[in-house]
């Protein structure tokens, strides 16, 4: 799967782009501001409905603007694919799959699946455990549709009990009915999510174990524990248990929602004990795992996304990245850096089609496209 065009307009500082795009490499260069980012967004936004930068639709709209549009076109096992999103302020967001609108936007996710690896990655070991969360969902998700559907509805559901105890404490009363209701969505809703993400892990360690074998040159020993509190037992007398306690807190104290990853090294925390290179492989290894686990449930490449690339990783370590993803088991790469000649020095060395896009003030003032080793 590869997307061949994309077509951008009044999306952040895009005015108005149309760009044919390479099978192998697409490389965005221009210094900061020029648009390097938002035309990976406008890209992103096309697998995943949403920005990976702003969650506001109508924020991504050209400042003096009324709405935006991007549009690609995709092949796909042989087939050509049109996906079209359109925001305009004050209406519905319209998203389409060749010319057929989505009733639920819930339904396209997993369709064109995709991977980013930007500076924002910091905080899946830096940040709380949600960051952590939103990485195994974002994975089972893009393959799992039931799995993203169950999600929702357990986060309505908790929502809604959360709400129910504020109103307890507000009015000094405690109706444990009313609590029953919502404990069954969490509990029928939760389990399922928990069972996904244990087989989950189980499959994706040992892929995750020889990216960061081949990234440290199999020199340091690493490790991803997951933790939830429904390994110690049934969701439902957990919740019942908790009651109290969460009368007093006002909110959900048990169950998935405070699922976390624990990320060790040398059965340490990579958070702590890590240096800044360790922390920097663990979510590249992170990120290659995700594409190959992905790749292998879908059976095709998902597109693979670098931000800034240079800004997270030495160049040595990029050269050994970039010559990892040309290969034949990976697709389609995008990559961004403030620096062309970085990028052509790089690329030139590299035996597969890349593209330089060099981008000014949103708009592409020049194109050259390298054919490998050239």
């Amino acid at each position: 799967m590869y997307c061949r065009q994309i077509n951008a307009i009044q999306f952040k500082n895009l005015e108005e782009l149309t760009l044919h795009l390479s099978p192998k490499f697409n490389c965005f260069a221009g210094h900061n501001g020029a648009g390097k980012t938002n035309l990976m967004d406008a890209i992103y936004y096309l697998s995943f409905c949403k920005s990976f930068t702003n969650p506001s639709d109508t924020q991504n709209i050209q400042f003096g603007k009324d709405f935006f549009l991007i549009q690609g076109q995709y092949k796909l096992n042989g087939q050509e694919d049109t996906i079209h999103c359109g925001v305009k302020k004050g209406q519905r967001k319209s998203f389409k799959r060749n010319k057929k609108e989505y009733e639920r936007l819930s339904d396209h996710i997993g369709k064109f699946p995709l991977v980013l690896l930007s500076p924002a990655d910091t905080q899946l070991i830096l940040g709380g455990s949600d960051e952590r969360r939103k990485f195994i969902d974002g994975v089972i998700a893009q393959y799992n549709n039931e799995y993203l559907h169950k999600l929702i509805n357990y986060n309505k559901a908790l929502q809604q009990r959360n709400a129910l105890l504020k109103i307890f404490a507000e009015q000094k009363r405690f109706d444990s009915a009313s609590l029953d209701i919502w404990d069954e969505h969490l509990v029928f809703n939760g389990h399922y999510i928990y069972n996904e993400r244990k087989a989950f892990f189980d499959d994706f360690m040992p892929v995750f174990m020889d990216y960061y074998a081949f990234l440290s040159q199999e020199k340091e020993q690493t490790d991803i524990v997951y933790d939830s509190s429904l390994h110690q037992g049934e969701y439902e007398k957990q919740l019942i248990e908790a009651r109290n306690k969460d009368r007093v807190l006002q909110y959900t104290s048990v169950g998935i929602h405070k699922d976390d990853l624990v990320f060790r090294i040398h059965n340490e925390a990579v958070k702590k004990f890590g240096s800044q290179g360790q922390q920097k492989s663990f979510i590249i290894a992170l990120k290659l795992a995700q594409f190959s686990f992905t790749k292998k449930i879908k059976g095709y490449n998902p597109i693979l996304l670098f931000d800034d690339i240079f800004d997270k990783l030495d160049a040595l370590r990029v050269r050994q990245l970039m010559h990892l993803v040309s290969k034949e088991d990976f697709g389609q790469v995008f990559v961004s850096d403030t620096h062309p000649e970085r990028l052509e020095e790089l690329f030139t060395e590299i035996d597969s089609e890349c593209k330089i896009f060099i981008m000014d003030e949103g708009q592409i003032s020049y194109t050259k496209t390298l054919n490998g080793s050239n």
